[in-house]
């Protein structure tokens, strides 16, 4: 049989990338200056090295595979961005720019490491626990998180440094942190989960609804119920892209369902189409089709009913592979800060970001296959970085809290002041996607579409909902602020009234 992607999907895939990559470097330099030009230089050398590995380890590239290598991209841009607004920080406070430079990697390091660990761990028990494509997304991502690490520590660390020390040390080209106005985000809490709430019991009705009136909840595809195999001589070679182009629409409006896979059978002209099951009815009608618009032979038409490739298992295994990675996230997470409610807030978040994201599926009926998984695995993995970068800040300035310290201020400070980040860095994750969505085939557009509703909504969670649910579950109490005094004092070894102990 022909590829079932084919040359073409392959062809656009690097076009997608390669466009995606240099308008990132664009956005990158217009944002950051000198900054931006560093970043763009370490991404070129991410994405050279990231083909490399997979030369060299020799991995299969799947659409999952390409899951990891794009969340791959995210979180190197990322990286990148929380260093720059760090040393942007530091310049606004008054350092120099060596300083600043050597400051802003320094305070950046936690963020970053602690980001990426939790996603390691999620692919590293993916690993040990997934099968199939699920395992070849996670040797990505582990692949992309090591290079990812490795460029923006310390490829981009010494360009910065090396950028200096030629003579490209005035202010300006570093860029100074602006002051913005504190949001209330704590004050407006209520709002934001009434809104996910919506969405959420959305997605239930409409699985409800699909499971009454179609029998699926969600639209599976082949992979997952099993289907009908039409295979008939088209009487010419068909390429994968006339096949995209001139057969799957007529099909898909015909069955009323887009989840239609097509593949040639090489050394003849015959063409093998795998839908839902069909009825008797069903097939005849398809027949007609073929013969009306495609001048097909009745006589070479043949069908057979064929079963699901993802197994009861494979989908078992999956699905314990994601709850293992989240309780290891969580103690990861709990270990770190030494607050469960930091862990289970991040948590709370992920399992948001999950039912949103299978409530597009259930209403938009984007088809559930292999991808499937991967996708849900991308968003857990995108959007717990968002959530510890603005964990990491809160636990900052509980370091530097005092008795007249307003907690909900603490937190609407600490979010505010990190929100650029998650803008800067959900573009350059969604300008990726978007480019796999306007030049990808089908089966690449269902499995790109639902990613960047994942991506928009890790945003949303990240920013919104993770800093109120540590806020509700305990982070408002004074008791946060007396600990966090309390640890300071030890530390500096002074007592209560200042006295040296």
């Amino acid at each position: 049989v022909g590829a079932q992607l084919g040359g073409t999907a392959l062809t656009n895939a690097v076009k997608a990338a390669i466009i995606g990559i240099i308008l990132i470097m664009i956005f990158m330099i217009v944002l950051y200056g000198i900054l931006g030009v560093v970043a763009s230089i370490g991404l070129a050398l991410y994405s050279m090295l990231t083909v490399l590995f997979i030369y060299w380890f020799e991995i299969t590239l799947t659409l999952p595979g390409i899951a990891g290598i794009i969340l791959g991209i995210g979180m190197a841009v990322d990286a990148n961005v929380i260093v720059f607004a760090r040393i942007r920080e530091e310049i606004a406070g008054g350092k120099s720019v060596l300083a600043a430079v050597n400051e802003g990697y320094k305070k950046a390091l936690s963020a970053i490491l602690d980001g990426q660990v939790t996603t390691f761990i999620a692919a590293l028990v993916l690993m040990v626990l997934g099968s199939g494509t699920v395992k070849g997304f996670a040797y990505t991502l582990m692949i992309s998180i090591i290079l990812s690490l490795f460029t923006a520590l310390f490829i981009a660390k010494y360009l910065t440094r090396a950028f200096y020390g030629v003579g490209v040390r005035a202010e300006k080209f570093y860029g100074k942190a602006k002051k913005r106005k504190v949001i209330r985000f704590v004050q407006n809490r209520v709002k934001y989960f009434v809104i996910s709430g919506v969405v959420i019991l959305a997605g239930i009705g409409g699985m409800i609804y699909f499971g009454a009136t179609s029998g699926n909840a969600l639209n599976y595809s082949l992979e997952f119920v099993g289907g009908t195999s039409t295979t008939a001589d088209f009487g010419k070679d068909y390429t994968a892209a006339e096949v995209e182009k001139d057969i799957v629409p007529s099909v898909s409006k015909l069955l009323g369902n887009s989840a239609v896979q097509v593949t040639t059978v090489q050394g003849s002209h015959d063409v093998t189409l795998k839908t839902r099951t069909l009825s008797l009815d069903e097939r005849q009608d398809l027949a007609a089709l073929l013969e009306k618009d495609f001048n097909v032979d009745a006589s070479t038409i043949e069908t057979q009913s064929i079963s699901s490739t993802i197994s009861g298992e494979m989908r078992t295994n999956a699905v314990k592979a994601v709850i293992i990675s989240c309780i290891f996230m969580l103690l990861y997470i709990w270990f770190r800060f030494k607050d469960i409610r930091f862990a289970s807030s991040a948590i709370l978040a992920l399992v948001h970001d999950v039912l949103v994201v299978v409530t597009a599926y259930a209403l938009i009926r984007i088809s559930v296959g292999s991808t499937f998984i991967a996708c849900i695995l991308t968003i857990v993995g995108y959007s717990i970085n968002g959530t510890i970068i603005i964990f990491d800040r809160i636990r900052e300035m509980l370091k530097s809290a005092n008795s007249k310290t307003n907690i909900t201020e603490l937190v609407n400070s600490a979010v505010t002041s990190t929100i650029t980040r998650n803008i800067n860095t959900t573009i350059t994750t969604l300008i990726m996607l978007v480019m796999l969505y306007i030049l990808g085939v089908t089966s690449v557009k269902e499995f790109s579409l639902p990613l960047i509703v994942g991506i928009i909504c890790g945003f949303y969670s990240s920013v919104f909902l993770t800093s109120s649910f540590w806020y509700i579950l305990g982070g408002k109490k004074r008791g946060v602020i007396d600990e966090a005094i309390s640890k300071k004092e030890k530390a500096a070894k002074v007592g209560p009234d200042g006295a040296q102990v």
